[in-house]
């Protein structure tokens, strides 16, 4: 299907790795231009390399407010367009409610809510003009939680709550908003946790297991090609929506499996 994304200027934060990664690579297949925003520019121009170069990077540290706004700044320079924009960049970085405390949870919610905010907030005069679509990256913790990790499931709490109240906000200016909520996904991050962990083969066998469809994870490019359907004028009539592409782990019953 051609999605119309062709020469589209679309923000991926933390494109380098990851989930980013495969939705910048998708991105590249449709012959957009993915802009990635990360914070380590060999990363950022790694992935670039290996689309083509048909791309542009910004090196940006998301959690200090103030390059959020430079990082804006530096696309409209480059292309003077924003078509669609990608609020991707966070960490689950497990600021639990007994093991954590203010500091923690206060620079956890900046790794992974603010700059949702804030990339949206600087790129909506861009956005009005292009009409153009937003996806924010959620976490199955908000619903389900996970134990031992408040912030990160606060943050995720907060990006589906924005995702809806954006929708609504921007209906005038026919921007649609949408989220794409992640559960289990086996990244680069996610592999160098589960080795963290004792039996670490075992353990995610035991998570496989507990995916209803397939019995196993979501790869990196299905959760890229929701997400490029979603910046489409394809999903035209689509926004509010939290969208889950998880093999069914948040809302299929257990029994099932």
């Amino acid at each position: 299907m051609n999605l119309n994304l062709k020469d589209k200027v679309i923000i991926v934060t933390g494109g380098a790795k990851g989930i980013g990664e495969g939705i910048v690579n998708v991105l590249a297949q449709e012959g957009a231009i993915p802009v990635i925003i990360g914070r380590n520019e060999a990363d950022n121009n790694k992935t670039l390399n290996e689309i083509g170069g048909k791309g542009f990077q910004v090196l940006a540290e998301l959690s200090k407010p103030e390059e959020c706004k430079k990082a804006i700044e530096e696309v409209m320079r480059q292309f003077g367009r924003i078509d669609g924009l990608v609020n991707n960049a966070g960490v689950n970085d497990g600021v639990g409610l007994e093991n954590g405390n203010y500091e923690a949870f206060i620079s956890s919610l900046h790794k992974n809510l603010v700059h949702y905010y804030l990339m949206a907030h600087y790129a909506l005069p861009a956005l009005k003009a292009s009409k153009g679509s937003i996806v924010n990256i959620g976490s199955k913790t908000a619903e389900t939680g996970q134990g031992g990790t408040s912030a990160y499931a606060a943050s995720n709490g907060g990006r589906n709550a924005l995702t809806r109240e954006w929708a609504v906000e921007l209906l005038p200016f026919g921007i649609r908003v949408n989220a794409l909520i992640v559960a289990e996904c086996y990244t680069p991050l996610y592999d160098k946790w589960i080795k963290t962990l004792p039996n670490p083969e075992e353990t995610l066998s035991k998570i496989n297991s507990k995916i209803p469809f397939g019995n196993r994870m979501t790869t990196a490019d299905e959760i890229a090609n929701m997400v490029a359907f979603l910046l489409s004028d394809k999903s035209s009539h689509t926004t509010g929506q939290l969208i889950h592409v998880d093999g069914g782990y948040v809302h299929l019953d257990r029994s099932l499996i």
